[in-house]
């Protein structure tokens, strides 16, 4: 045993240290947990605080998003749209850009087989998010083989679907309502804007090692206005 670390098993000795009683991190979180008394007041933090970072939000309905998605191509001169087709959002969203002339490009191949094309002639990529953090103005999305982690990461401008219906107040309120502990993939990615990065004398960038542009089509239930959200 090295002396520094028989030096510091006799200090804990000494001072007679014993195991911290573990606190109840349900009760302490329902105590700290943000809380609106509205779900319009709830949702309008949500969107200030994304926004506050460069997120672009638009209140759409299920019925209209995918005109929303094209409407955001055309605004952005999209030339193609990275798509997971094996999902019904992902096959909604082909058939409403390719209608509008914009290119549908896919995970069809491995990805070895076209890298340098990934990373250098795909415009956006599109997902679905599994759930929002209204606290700290966050999304969270849920890898998976049909929707690879890269497909939010790589290409410059990222487009994402989310149902506002799951939202939660906090982290811990989102880890326990989606049961992180028993079926979390190998990783969930938490992304509140587009990348960014103050590194080089202190020179807040976008799009350094990310998307530039992050927006979000945020379906709305039908008793809410969207006019009650912006104001």
């Amino acid at each position: 045993m090295s002396n520094a670390r028989a030096n510091i098993l006799a200090k804990l000795r000494k001072a007679a240290a014993s195991p911290m009683k573990e606190p109840d991190t349900a009760e302490y979180y329902e105590e700290m947990s943000p809380h609106w008394d509205t779900e319009e007041g709830r949702l309008k933090h949500w969107a200030k605080t994304m926004r506050a970072v460069k997120t672009e939000i638009y209140w759409v309905r299920s019925n209209d998003w995918q005109q929303a998605l094209v409407n955001v191509a055309r605004e952005k001169g999209l030339r193609n749209i990275l798509l997971p087709l094996a999902t019904d959002h992902g096959r909604e969203a082909a058939a409403a850009v390719q209608a509008a002339g914009i290119e549908v490009k896919a995970f069809d191949r491995p990805i070895e087989d076209w890298k340098d094309s990934f990373f250098n002639d795909i415009d956006a990529g599109f997902t679905d998010v599994r759930c929002g953090i209204a606290q700290t103005g966050t999304l969270l999305l849920w890898p998976s083989e049909e929707q690879p982690r890269s497909q939010s990461l790589v290409p410059p401008v990222h487009i994402c679907l989310f149902d506002t219906s799951k939202m939660y107040n906090d982290f811990y309120s989102a880890m326990q309502g989606e049961n992180m502990a028993a079926n979390m993939p190998t990783n969930v990615v938490l992304v509140s804007g587009p990348s960014k990065t103050a590194d080089i004398q202190l020179t807040l960038a976008y799009g350094a090692h990310g998307p530039r542009d992050m927006v979000v089509l945020a379906v709305l239930p039908e008793h809410i206005d969207p006019s009650d959200l912006d104001g």
